[in-house]
């Protein structure tokens, strides 16, 4: 079976015209009406990854950054081994980072595809939840964090990405 021929296997599920608003994050453009992201939930970007803040919470603790590739690339069957692997390495790097911002219990990751595995955004992207032992994640519903929230947090997870990026050269 060639890779055209697995492709099959993964229709897109992006409704036609659509806007993604990763994409849009990433070149620095959120002004569609459909986006809800913010040019200051943005945590780190480089030619391949981009992290911020997630727009919407889980539970009582705010606070979950979301990593997901500059270039589109709708699931995790889209990506290339190289990217991946940069993607699982900046996910322990943020992980690390939450622990020095603001000390949780634990972390969590987590990452969804297609409609059936509760994706909602046709762009990939893995969470990285800060984790409390309160925090019933896995029983929460999510609601929207206020942009001032999420900006105060992406500001407190920069700076320790940064101590945490500049630690491993």
């Amino acid at each position: 079976m060639s890779v055209s021929d697995l492709r099959q296997l993964w229709p897109s599920h992006a409704p036609e015209g659509y806007s993604c608003p990763f994409c849009g994050l990433a070149r620095g453009e959120v002004d569609q009406p459909s986006n809800r992201c913010e040019l200051t939930d943005l945590v780190h970007q480089d030619d391949d990854v981009l992290v911020f803040m997630a727009c919407d919470g889980f539970g009582p603790h705010e606070g979950h950054a979301m990593i997901t590739p500059v270039q589109h690339r709708e699931a995790l069957y889209d990506l290339e081994d190289e990217l991946l692997s940069k993607i699982a390495i900046m996910s322990r790097d943020v992980s690390k980072a939450m622990k020095l911002a603001w000390n949780p219990e634990g972390t969590s990751v987590r990452q969804h595809n297609e409609p059936a595995g509760n994706q909602h955004v046709w762009h990939y992207h893995l969470h990285v939840f800060p984790r409390y032992s309160d925090d019933m994640l896995y029983r929460q519903i999510r609601h929207p964090v206020p942009v001032a929230v999420r900006a105060e947090k992406a500001l407190e997870l920069r700076a320790a990405l940064t101590q945490i990026l500049a630690a491993k050269n």
